[in-house]
């Protein structure tokens, strides 16, 4: 964020914070106990209210019943804490009041639900939203400035999970009858999100798989063709940690996670809530993955391309072209087609990629055969035949452009899984390219975003760490209210 977006966060912050601690100090003097008559018939007289206080603490103002519920309304005196018990015929209920500085009253917990204490969530939503519209900003803005970034997927990450913490927030909100534990509610849309995710996630590891399987059968046994099997693992491991967690800590009575003070209630909520956060933060960079990976594989570049490059690979032994070589020629056709028909310009073809040592021709020369064959004419074929990767495919077919046209709107033609690498390669060689895919298998697919999501994090470790050190602060600012509440 800028040095101004962040001031206006803080001073946002600020003021919604004093303003929620105004409306508090108006309000919190006066607090109304509902309690769930759970369908029973009551006459008020029926109940006895027992208020057990040190200090004439609190007075009862007033007392009725209304939709099925007792609703008793205390007004503050003194500092203390208050003890109600309400009885009746085959009716008992229990309550703790706490008078604190300034006459506030917070019920059950020193930190708990107050009079005009929905502020506090609601400020905190329009701060949430403030973040969510920057974020929003930052990646319409670079998108528009190049869409082929790593940065632009961590940002995409990043507007998902605002944006579920945002809808999150807003339906506590809305259900405001059983807010009761809102400061904790308010930092946990990501454990929400994780469970939300982890059936889809499932799904996804069993499908990446079975994919991953069909991989290796194909282009046989590596580290990255294994990606997607250690992804999968790895997310529904995090995702189910915290229950084994509990199981774990449950069978030692002398952590005592019962105890809401004891040392075992807070290490289990702080990994409950960290790891959550961490999950579904790489959660919502992968959607940002698979999102970005498919736009950028369907998007078809303006028609004003001078040139575009045909991105090669392996051949058949007798120099004609493979399934996935011939797809991309023919898309290169097709677009090339259809910005001839939109604006009757012509475009240059360059076929990409050099001879490898069990090919009889180069591959660039084989592309160049067979768009002759479709009826492309020699004068508007430019072969380059050096290039043994993508690096250099992009490289090389820019210095044979450059040499006739050091201005030339540039296109180029690969697999739609490749699409968005081979944009990030050219980015980082300061070439400005717009990229089209063709189809292929849907295993290549898979193995795409996996290794996309992973080159994201590593590309935006810097990014990546800060968010790993704003969850932590976030979580152990949770587990900090938690021990406060206590009191």
């Amino acid at each position: 964020m800028s040095k101004k977006e962040i001031l206006i966060l803080f001073v946002s912050s600020i003021v919604l914070f004093l303003i929620s601690c105004i409306i508090i100090l108006i309000k919190g003097n006066v607090y109304e106990l509902k309690v769930n008559l759970y369908g029973k018939t009551y006459d008020i007289n029926e109940f006895e209210i027992d208020i057990d206080q040190t200090g004439n603490n609190v007075k009862l103002l007033d007392k009725k019943i209304a939709d099925d519920t007792l609703i008793l309304k205390f007004k503050s005196i003194n500092k203390g804490v208050v003890f109600i018990e309400i009885t009746g015929d085959d009716f008992y209920s229990g309550h703790r009041l706490f008078v604190h500085n300034f006459g506030v009253i917070t019920y059950e917990r020193i930190l708990g639900k107050c009079s005009g204490g929905l502020i506090f969530p609601i400020s905190i939503l329009i701060i949430i939203f403030e973040v969510f519209i920057i974020k929003i900003r930052h990646y319409m803005r670079d998108m528009k400035k190049n869409m082929y970034q790593y940065k632009n997927i961590a940002t995409l990450g990043i507007v998902i999970f605002v944006g579920f913490m945002f809808l999150n927030q807003l339906s506590m909100i809305l259900k405001i009858d059983s807010y009761s534990d809102y400061i904790r509610g308010i930092f946990t849309a990501a454990s929400d999100f994780s469970m939300v995710a982890l059936p889809f996630f499932t799904f996804v590891s069993l499908l990446v798989t079975i994919s991953n399987i069909k991989l290796l059968k194909k282009e046989g046994f590596s580290f990255r063709n294994m990606l997607g099997i250690f992804l999968g693992i790895f997310f529904i491991f995090l995702s189910v940690f915290p229950e084994l967690l509990y199981r774990i800590l449950h069978n030692y009575p002398q952590i005592d996670i019962y105890n809401e003070r004891g040392i075992g209630t807070y290490i289990y909520t702080f990994c409950e809530l960290f790891i959550y956060g961490i999950v579904s933060y790489l959660e919502c960079v992968l959607f940002g993955t698979i999102a970005l990976a498919i736009k950028a594989a369907r998007r078809i570049p303006t028609f004003d391309k001078d040139y575009i490059i045909i991105l090669g690979c392996m051949i058949r032994k007798d120099g004609t072209l493979t399934p996935i070589l011939k797809n991309r020629a023919d898309k290169a056709i097709e677009f090339s087609k259809l910005q001839k028909d939109a604006t009757g310009k012509e475009i240059i073809f360059v076929p990409s990629g050099g001879q490898g040592s069990d090919e009889t021709i180069s591959e660039g020369e084989a592309i160049s055969n067979y768009l002759i064959e479709c009826g492309i004419k020699k004068k508007n074929i430019l072969v380059e035949d050096r290039a043994k990767n993508t690096d250099q495919n992009i490289k090389f077919s820019y210095e044979l452009i450059k040499k006739t046209n050091k201005k030339a709107n540039i296109a180029f033609s690969t697999t739609n899984y490749h699409v968005f690498r081979t944009g990030i390669i050219a980015t980082n060689q300061k070439i400005s390219v717009e990229g089209i895919g063709s189809k292929t298998k849907a295993y290549f697919w898979i193995n795409a975003f996996i290794r996309e999501f992973v080159a994201t994090l590593y590309y935006e470790k810097k990014k990546n760490i800060k968010m790993v050190f704003y969850i932590t602060l976030m979580t152990l600012f949770v587990v900090l209210l938690m021990y406060i509440s206590t009191f």
